[in-house]
């Protein structure tokens, strides 16, 4: 999904697809991914925080601040920063 694929990004398909993207940095399944829980514990480190950045700007066509992971430490709180990004748009 690009960003001019319309802002119809919903909350579950950002969450969802954020839990894909993490799950196959700390090689999990994506349901194992709590959305609740930070991401830090499921072994993501810095690399692959910057990693999942620039997954996330070639996704959502977002220009995404290397600090995402640290300020939105859970899936959840990504998924709402990002919706609210395209929302924006």
């Amino acid at each position: 999904m690009s960003a001019d694929a319309g802002v119809a990004a919903d909350l579950d398909s950002i969450r969802d697809w954020l839990r894909a993207q993490v799950a196959s940095y700390v090689m999990r399944p994506p349901e194992e991914i709590d959305p609740l829980v930070p991401v830090a514990q499921y072994g993501m480190d810095s690399v692959y925080s910057l990693s999942l950045c620039g997954d996330i700007e070639a996704e959502y066509g977002l220009e995404i601040e290397p600090t995402l992971v640290w300020e939105h430490p859970t899936v959840e709180a990504m998924a709402d920063h990002l919706r609210g990004r395209l929302s924006a748009a």
